[in-house]
């Protein structure tokens, strides 16, 4: 186990967020973050399994449980959950519900599963995660095998994505995955081939196959990476360092094409004084035409001004995960240097873990003592020393 500070501060902050129904987002009493949430609370498990340890793991395990207890009946996962002594309160989703906590649910229970030798717990969640499959296929509504994803329908909640939403497409992909290493089953393996298969058709340039929308698609100047979402109204264009990440890890796309995602991320990484991607890049401007779409997706206070939140702020969280992917494809060297960044973020304030950051002025953003701030660090700091992979 490393005994680097910054690790063991990251450590730290993950056991002072847990609780008796598993990880809470923050561990700053800040309600909205005192909860269990889905994508939050299996980061930080993907974390502890990584750290090796056993407190962090049991955490983990009481996440997916509180999760899977109040899985609604039609298949959905709960974006988070809120445990009193007299009361429990389920949120699927604010102005609209969130898509990914299907998608993150099956990757940790699989992952949990996988790292603790433990096929049983999988098994025990079968019929959660065979309702959740179900809810996919019927999130595709027109049966070609990419989901339709609503404005605020994921992570991102408060930025400009919708339609077929890389993300989303990519973090399917990782669950079937993880689930059909267990299940082995035909049928799953023949859905990720053909998801797969539409995102190389869609997302990627000059290549070939029926395309959703043909003259979007011809029409658009594809840069050197996978654009965040495409929709009946056309592409969204900008760069989304948390997709593109899982695209590099998920090994889709040509190999000439994966490195130049990296050469991009890298590119735009460098020459941004924290050293860190942005989550998505360039930053939408009051006089670019989406700012109408992003001015009025919030639901308490407006959090995406340029170079901020959503809209090109720099999250450790999206780093650790590209940090993965440079890992993944043998850029051991860049991963460390992206590592040293992240704990440089993480640092400030005296180890605030902030979630995130203002790109250009490096002020911190969001809520202090982020869980999944701490998490990307552990993920990384093991991926390097102690050559941790996630099941992919």
């Amino acid at each position: 186990m490393s005994t680097d500070s910054n690790y063991t501060k990251a450590i730290e902050l993950l056991h002072n967020s847990s609780s008796s129904e598993g990880f809470l987002a923050s561990a700053q009493n800040i309600s909205n973050y005192k909860r269990v949430w889905a994508r939050d609370g299996v980061i930080c498990g993907l974390a502890a399994l990584a750290s090796g340890d056993n407190d962090l793991i049991a955490t983990f395990r009481k996440t997916l449980e509180t999760l899977a207890k109040n899985q609604h009946e039609n298949g959905t996962i709960p974006s988070n959950v809120m445990i009193n002594d007299s009361s429990t309160e389920v949120s699927y989703g604010g102005l609209a519900g969130r898509v990914d906590a299907v998608s993150w649910f099956i990757i940790g229970i699989c992952q949990y599963a996988f790292y603790q030798k433990d096929p049983s717990f999988v098994e025990n969640h079968k019929k959660n995660i065979e309702q959740c499959l179900s809810q996919m296929e019927a999130w595709e509504f027109n049966n070609k095998h990419l989901m339709y994803v609503p404005l605020s329908g994921n992570w991102a909640d408060e930025y400009i994505t919708d339609g077929y939403v890389l993300y989303d497409q990519l973090l399917r992909i990782w669950a079937l995955r993880s689930y059909n290493y267990f299940v082995k089953k035909n049928a799953i393996t023949s859905k990720i081939e053909k998801i797969t298969q539409q995102i190389e058709i869609n997302f990627i340039p000059n290549s070939q196959g029926e395309k959703y929308h043909e003259r979007a698609y011809y029409e658009l100047h594809f840069d050197d990476y996978m654009p965040c979402s495409f929709s009946p109204a056309g592409y969204k264009t900008q760069f989304d360092a948390f997709a593109n990440a899982l695209a590099l890890l998920l090994n889709i796309g040509p190999v000439p094409f994966q490195e130049k995602i990296i050469q991009y991320a890298e590119k735009i990484r460098n020459q941004r004084p924290l050293k860190l991607v942005p989550a998505f890049w360039p930053p939408i401007e009051e006089t670019d035409s989406d700012w109408n779409l992003l001015k009025n997706n919030f639901k308490y206070e407006f959090r995406n001004y340029p170079n901020e939140f959503h809209n090109g702020g720099s999250w450790p969280m999206v780093n650790g995960f590209y940090g993965l992917a440079l890992l993944a494809k043998e850029q051991k060297e860049e991963a460390k240097k992206l590592l040293d960044a992240i704990n440089k973020a993480n640092q400030k304030e005296g180890f605030s873990f902030y979630e995130n950051f203002n790109t250009q002025t490096e002020k911190p953003n969001g809520v202090p003592f982020c869980t999944w701030s701490a998490a990307a660090a552990v993920l990384l700091n093991q991926g390097i020393t102690t050559n941790f992979k996630l099941l992919i």
